[in-house]
């Protein structure tokens, strides 16, 4: 699946939307990819998912743990995970930090893939990454759905992604006037419950 079809799929959902969007990272966005009306969709999100498992195959090998944080992350994480023939697995927040709960353990030699949805600062994955390397195992790198940062988040492992753009995204105190203009939605997750 190339980068256009990934997008396409996207639209077909209705999930990539215009407007004003305030992003889980704090920063105002006019792009929002609203993940979640894709994974509505069994078939789409198994699609997709395939497709990740296969490049993340080809980029970084065989796959025995998948994880990803919680809670936008779970789905695509638990797909990606059923094509690539490994074990699926979450973090969530405990006092702040991302731990792994539920009776969830990465044992030692397993070969650990971060699953993300869409990354745009990369602070979830790095996250998510650190609470990984506080297990056995071996982390192998990451991979996710969306990169709007087209590429310039810093997560901390070698990142692979189905399509790879640069939405633009502005601090609050630095919005461009037509943005500024529009009212701002924020559908994001982050600071639920925690």
């Amino acid at each position: 699946m190339n980068q256009a079809q990934v997008l396409d799929e996207f639209r077909a959902a209705g999930a990539l939307l215009e407007g004003h969007f305030v992003l889980s990272s704090g920063l105002h966005s006019p792009v929002f990819f609203q993940k979640n009306a894709v994974f509505m969709d069994p078939a789409r999100t198994e699609r997709l998912c395939k497709a990740l498992a296969e490049k993340a195959r080809a980029a970084f090998g065989a796959i025995d743990v998948v994880v990803s944080p919680a809670v936008g992350a779970i789905i695509p994480g638990y797909e990606t995970a059923r094509h690539l023939g490994a074990r699926a697995m979450f973090v969530e927040r405990e006092g702040g930090a991302f731990q792994l709960r539920r009776g969830f353990a990465i044992k030692p030699g397993e070969r650990v893939l971060m699953v993300e949805d869409v990354v745009t600062t990369g602070l979830s994955s790095r996250e998510c990454l650190d609470a990984i390397r506080g297990h056995p195992g071996t982390l192998v790198g990451a991979a996710c759905l969306i990169d709007r940062s087209g590429g310039k988040a810093e997560i901390g492992a070698r990142l692979v992604s189905l399509a790879s753009v640069e939405a633009p995204a502005y601090p609050a105190d630095a919005l461009p006037p037509e943005l500024a203009a529009l009212p701002s939605v924020k559908p994001g997750s982050r600071g639920l419950g925690g």
